[in-house]
């Protein structure tokens, strides 16, 4: 939105393609990345920009069109005659302004950039609507040297294409050159209309490097997922380092079955992983408390966890509020594993939460993490690494502001 809260004239729409016939990776466009459906993480950023007038994923799949609504993102059914391998971006883009003439901009965002940024999108929609560019595109720099292809059974050399190998440059003296990295491309109607995303009064958006990121096959998922970790945007609220995690004790620490012996005893199993997880949690100074809706105190007494725990909980929410305030917490440093109904609310009020893989679905809708692994078979451990890496994040940006606090004090003295 402008200042004093007005809404621009031209109606700026959010558009990511996501089809659900991916020849890479299967439904990649929801594949969890770092516990977040890849589509989430261009849809956050999209939602917490502020400058557009409506947010779309245009999909031909049912479990897309879940996703992308969960992370409040309406839904345009696209044909199936723009849903084909053959396909083109622009075609299905066209498709949409057809069935939706209030929009007269649009910014289609590549699903497969997942560490785009608020800030990116906020640059982009001021140069297209207030200093008046038809269309702007995403680039970053590079500093590759580039040379001539030569095909098998060509008798000829090949040639440097943008350096003087008698004079190389350092890299600290060759300003580079700018690619396209596809992240997005934001074009007035009347250009799409006529065929174009790029055209009229251009310009470019120059994106940072460690943000410029593009999944293209399985094997680069990974190294994407680490470069999440990284450079992702996790929310509008700074990231703070936990210092408690509750975790629900039924289909979380276990698998929730229960297992009746002839003596009507009652047996659950759990995995050794998660125990090593919990110790884990405890060596770095980390609180783990357990919370069941059950009477399972014999169950825990047998596991030796040495845990708080509250059984027979009732209102788990209540429980978790009293743990909250007894320990003088932020809720942004406790963190919740749930994966029922009774666990949302905790899930939605904590500054991490997370779900095992066979959670509920309303517990996965309110969770910041979906664990690859279900309850009782290491998700408890690995919920506690996905902590670990972002407790790395906190420990990174804080580095960070006290080297900028740094030089700004060193800047004042001189």
């Amino acid at each position: 939105m402008e200042a004093g809260g007005s809404r621009p004239r031209a109606h700026l729409a959010a558009l990511v393609l996501a089809r659900g016939g991916s020849k890479g990776i299967p439904l990649k466009n929801i594949k969890l990345l770092a516990g977040v459906p890849l589509i989430g993480w261009v849809l956050r950023a999209a939602n917490d920009a502020g400058v557009f007038h409506s947010i779309w994923v245009s999909t031909d799949h049912d479990e897309i069109e879940k996703v992308a609504k969960q992370f409040g993102a309406q839904v345009h059914r696209r044909s199936p005659e723009v849903s084909q391998d053959s396909s083109t971006s622009l075609e299905a883009i066209r498709e949409f302004l057809n069935h939706h003439h209030e929009v007269d901009i649009v910014g289609n965002i590549q699903a497969t950039s997942p560490c785009l940024h608020p800030s990116d999108l906020i640059k982009v929609a001021d140069l297209i609507q207030k200093e008046g560019f038809d269309s702007v595109f995403s680039v970053v720099r590079r500093h590759q040297f580039r040379w001539s292809e030569v095909k098998k059974g060509e008798n000829k050399m090949t040639e440097p294409q943008n350096l003087n190998p008698a004079k190389r440059y350092r890299r600290q003296d060759w300003p580079g050159e700018l690619y396209e990295n596809g992240s997005f491309y934001f074009a007035k109607r009347h250009l799409i209309e006529k065929g174009y995303l790029q055209g009229g009064k251009m310009a470019y958006y120059e994106m940072r490097a460690e943000h410029s990121v593009d999944i293209d096959i399985d094997i680069d998922w990974p190294i994407a997922e680490q470069r999440v970790l990284s450079f992702g945007y996790f929310g509008k609220e700074p990231l703070k380092e936990v210092k408690l995690l509750v975790c629900s004790i039924d289909g979380c620490l276990t698998n929730g079955r229960i297992y009746v012996t002839e003596d009507q005893k009652e047996m659950v199993s759990y995995d050794y992983r998660d125990i090593v997880g919990i110790d884990l949690l405890k060596k770095r100074g980390i609180q783990i408390r357990l919370i069941s809706e059950r009477d399972c105190s014999k169950t825990l007494s047998a596991m030796r966890l040495g845990c708080i725990a509250k059984v027979s909980a009732t209102n788990k929410l209540q429980v978790l509020e009293d743990w909250q305030k007894d320990m003088g917490l932020s809720w942004k440093e406790v963190a919740y594993l749930g994966n029922e109904e009774s666990d949302v609310e905790c899930l939605k009020k904590v500054g991490m939460s997370g779900v095992p893989a066979d959670a509920c679905a309303v517990a996965q809708k309110a969770a910041g993490y979906i664990c690859k692994s279900e309850g009782g078979c290491g998700a408890v451990r690995e919920f506690v690494e996905h902590i670990f890496l972002l407790l790395e994040k906190v420990n990174s940006a804080r580095k960070q502001m006290e080297e900028v606090s740094a030089a700004g004090k060193e800047v004042r003295r001189k």
